[in-house]
Formats: C-alpha cells, sequence, structure tokens
C-alpha cells in the first residue's frame, strides 16, 4: 500500500498538518486535552479570585496576655525579665526580635518594666558598685 491514499490530502503549504486532518475545534480540543490551555486557564482565575491578607492574630491582646500567648513557653514568669533596663531598651529589643508591631513591643516592654522584681536598677547597681570597703590591715599569719 502506497503511504498516501485518496482519502487523505495533502496539506496546503502555511497550514499545520494537525489542523488540516482533525479540524481547527478538534486541535482546540486536543490542545486543552493536553494541557496546554489549562495553566492560562488556572492563572486568570486565579487572578480574579479574592485575595486573603495576613492578619495580625496578637492586636487587641493586652500585655500579660501577649506575655502568656507567646513569652511562656520559653519564660515562667514576667519577673526578672527586664533586668533592670528602661522601658525603650526593652521596646527596642521586642520590636526588632520577638513583636508584629510597636504597639505589641511597647506594651510588653512597660509590661515587664513594671513587674520586674529585680529590685535594683542599671544605677543603683553602678553607684553600689562604686563603694568600697574601707581599708584593713593585713591579718597576721599563724605560725
Amino acid at each position: 500500500m502506497p503511504l498516501t491514499s485518496d482519502l487523505l490530502t495533502r496539506p496546503k503549504r502555511g497550514r499545520g498538518v494537525l489542523v488540516r486532518y482533525i479540524g481547527a475545534a478538534g486541535a482546540l480540543g486536543l490542545l486543552a486535552a493536553s494541557g496546554f490551555l489549562l495553566g492560562p486557564t488556572l492563572l486568570g482565575s486565579t487572578l480574579l479570585a479574592s485575595v486573603a491578607f495576613a492578619q495580625n492574630i496578637d492586636e487587641g491582646k493586652s500585655a500579660p496576655q501577649l506575655f502568656s500567648g507567646s513569652c511562656v513557653t520559653c519564660h515562667k514568669s514576667p519577673n526578672n525579665l527586664a533586668r533592670g533596663r528602661m522601658t525603650p531598651t526593652l521596646f527596642l529589643f521586642l520590636q526588632d526580635h520577638y513583636t508584629t508591631s510597636k504597639s505589641d513591643a511597647w506594651s510588653l516592654s512597660s509590661y515587664l518594666t513594671s513587674v520586674d522584681t529585680s529590685g535594683r536598677s542599671r544605677s543603683a547597681k553602678s553607684s553600689s558598685s562604686k563603694k568600697r570597703n574601707p581599708a584593713r590591715p593585713p591579718a597576721p599569719i599563724p605560725n
């Protein structure tokens, strides 16, 4: 049997072989079935879908609630966490490392300084370290 047949006509110049033999509608169906048109369709539907925005789950919580929700896993109590540090220092540290907003960092730092039970501030430590015991004569060495 020869390779050419009377039933299959030769495609005209400039048209694809696939379109010529199965028709334009069949070619589109074949492309859709192969997933060629599935990508742009999914991309378009994704762009038209509603956008989900990130939400702050700590918004509206008080400082003790923030501490119990986030910090209590590592720190059993808020006492002595401030260790005599000033509120702005704690604020900058918490803002950079642990909290999601400035207001949360400020409320948490204010809370930690208010419950600080270290008893001495940084200035009290430095003034007490400057005091020295009076000089004593050396102790006699027993024979």
